[in-house]
Parts: structure tokens; sequence; C-alpha cells
């Protein structure tokens, strides 16, 4: 399934990134590129979770860069969720963030707009899970730990799906980074149908797949993992990362690190 309604222009273009404009449902705002450029210069308070310079989301409106301990997140107003968050990982981050309690306390982000924010309303009942994009597992401190659990990192996820593959994806991301030579990148985030479905009064978006983008710095490798959000039986095998761009989209890393 390809129809995907996220387009980034990274810091080298990459052809055939961009939405025809048919493909953009009515009711949504796209950003201009000088406002999408403006969106991610918030990230300046946290480059140290970017592999280089952090991608911009061209389509849909109202960004907001969003700097935590442990990650950033790149977040739309407009389906109250993540477009992408991204972290860093190194062995000695994976060490750290052993034995770690985990308190599943999930908050509202503070830092957005009212009107932008989702809600923990809008996940009660709804059926689905507040599926963590940066996982609290990853994080090496108590506070990165509890700020995990901002709703600015989390997507509507199919419980059997945060429950079983996508953890099972997540504990082997930090397996590698626990023996890479040197740090792993992680970019995380959701893939939209045109017509997403909603939950909740803020009418949060159903992601239609999640996916997640493994970048190694020490040999310049990239590959991603690509899932459908629903139960059933998942893939666990990766693809390469020239097939997720084309399967997304999405440009997250410059042509010289791929």
């Amino acid at each position: 399934m390809l129809g995907v309604v996220l387009a980034v222009v990274a810091a080298v273009q990459v052809p055939g990134c961009s939405l025809e404009p048919s493909a953009t449902p009515p009711s949504v705002s796209v950003e201009s590129p000088a406002r999408s450029r403006a969106a991610v210069e918030g990230f300046a308070q946290c480059p140290q979770h970017f592999p280089g310079p952090a991608p911009t989301v061209a389509w849909p409106g109202r960004q907001r860069a969003l700097c935590f301990d442990g990650f950033a997140a790149l977040y739309s107003g407009e389906s109250k969720t993540p477009l992408y968050t991204v972290q860093k990982l190194t062995r000695a981050s994976v060490e750290a963030a052993k034995g770690l309690k985990r308190v599943d306390r999930f908050y509202p982000e503070a830092r957005l707009p009212a009107a932008d924010r989702a809600q923990l309303a809008d996940y009660a009942g709804s059926g689905y899970d507040r599926g963590h994009l940066s996982p609290a597992g990853d994080m090496p401190s108590v506070t990165a730990k509890a700020q995990s659990f901002s709703l600015a990192n989390m997507v509507p996820q199919a419980p059997q799906l945060n429950q079983g593959a996508w953890n099972q994806i997540e504990q082997s991301t930090r397996k590698y980074a626990a023996r890479a030579n040197g740090a792993v990148f992680v970019f995380t985030g959701p893939s939209f149908d045109r017509q997403p479905a909603t939950i909740g009064p803020g009418n949060v978006w159903v992601p239609s797949h999640t996916w997640k983008v493994v970048y190694s710095s020490g040999d310049g490798r990239a590959w991603a993992y690509w899932t459908v959000n629903r139960g059933g039986t998942h893939s666990l095998q990766p693809i390469g990362y020239r097939e997720f761009e084309q399967r997304s989209g999405l440009a997250l890393l410059p042509e010289a690190m791929h």
C-alpha cells in the first residue's frame, strides 16, 4: 500500500518525495517549504538526537519541533501525532536504560497549543494503545523515561501490534545498538491513509502503518521496518532504506549517509 500522505524535504532533495495536490485530503492544510523549514528550527536546542540536518516534513500543517532529554519529535497539530521522532542510541545509553523503573504516566503535552494536543480522553475506550514512537525502554534516565510518556510521542496503535511485533522490533534495535560500532540513530513515525480514521473527541489520526528507520553511523548502513497497524501476524523482516523511501515518500537521511 503506497497511499502515503507525508512528504519530506531533507537536506538533500530526493526526487519523487512530494505529493501531488490531489493526494491531500480537503481538511488538511499543506505547509509551505518556508514554514516547514521554520518548524524544525526548534531542533537547534537538541541537535544531538539527529544524524544530520533535521528533515522537514511538508505535510500536514501546524507543526512544532519538540526537544526531550532522550529524543526529539516533529509534531503535527493536524493529526495530533508526531510526524516522526528521532533518537540517538549508544552502547552506554542502552546500558544506562537497563533496570530503570517504568512508570506508565501518560500526559498531554503542555508545550502545545490546547487545540493541537492529543488528550488522554482521545485514547480512552478507543480500542487502540497509546503506542510509543521513541520507546520508554530506550530512555537512559528517569527523567527521559518519564518524558517518553508524553502524548506527543504517541500514535494510536493496534494492541496486538504494539505489544507483539512492534515490541520485538524495539528490542531488536536496542540489541543492535548495544553491540554496534558507533552511534545508532532511529527515526520512527506513522503513515496515514488519504482519508485517515480518527479516535476521540479530538479526532486523533489513526496510522495505516508505523515504521522505524535505523541508521548505523559506524558503518553507514540504514534499514527500516514497515508494519501494518492492525492485529494479526506481522513480519519482522527489515526492508532496505531505498524501499522505505519508495513506500513512504520520506527522505530522512541525506544521500551521503546511505
